[in-house]
């Protein structure tokens, strides 16, 4: 099993995280942001990435510290859970729908961090969430993951949807990427021998 635990703990946070890559979808997730353990919620479901987090966080300052450490604690564990990355698929990409939004999501699980973000919303908070943070908990996960990642809303109107669409992306195209190939699953999917 492709497993790992990540404990991070800072004068502004305190978080645990488990991930496991082989899994069915099974999360517990509490980060005392009701809208981000919601998003948080469907990113396992959607990718069948089993995740526990529990954050405890300067919530009385903003919710910055949170989003951003809680991305990175999740962006860890993913990227220890794959270790050398032997046998992976790498790349994975998605549409995803939801009424009338429709969010594209690629990436690769290069090593390489990157982000590219094309997502905007018409409103300051969804809940309780600053929608500031989406773009920073996306940078933050894709950074310490190691992993290059597009965003892009085609479309769309409903903020919910807006973001809500693109973790849904995230989960499926991660799903994708994190696969074993079954005709390489011995191989690391690079030219240069590792990623």
């Amino acid at each position: 099993m492709r497993t790992a635990t990540i404990s991070r703990s800072t004068k502004e946070t305190s978080i645990d995280v488990t991930v496991n890559l082989d899994g069915t979808g099974l999360y517990t997730v509490e980060t005392g942001i009701g809208f981000l353990d919601h998003m948080l919620e469907q990113l396992s479901r959607h990718s069948l990435i089993d995740l526990t987090v529990k954050a405890v966080g300067d919530l009385h300052i903003d919710q910055h510290h949170t989003v951003e450490d809680v991305g990175i604690a999740i962006g860890e564990a993913v990227a220890q859970a794959l270790a050398d990355k032997t046998g992976i698929r790498r790349y994975g990409d998605a549409l995803s729908p939801m009424d009338e939004t429709l969010t594209r999501v690629a990436l690769d699980i290069s090593g390489r961090p990157y982000l590219v973000w094309k997502c905007e919303f018409s409103q300051k908070r969804l809940g309780e969430m600053d929608t500031e943070l989406f773009e920073h908990w996306f940078h933050s996960f894709s950074g310490s993951a190691g992993i290059t990642l597009h965003v892009e809303t085609l479309y769309g109107k409903n903020n919910h949807h807006i973001i809500e669409s693109a973790f849904k992306g995230l989960a499926r195209a991660l799903r994708i990427a994190v696969e074993i190939d079954p005709r390489k699953a011995d191989a690391i999917p690079s030219t240069k021998g590792m990623l």
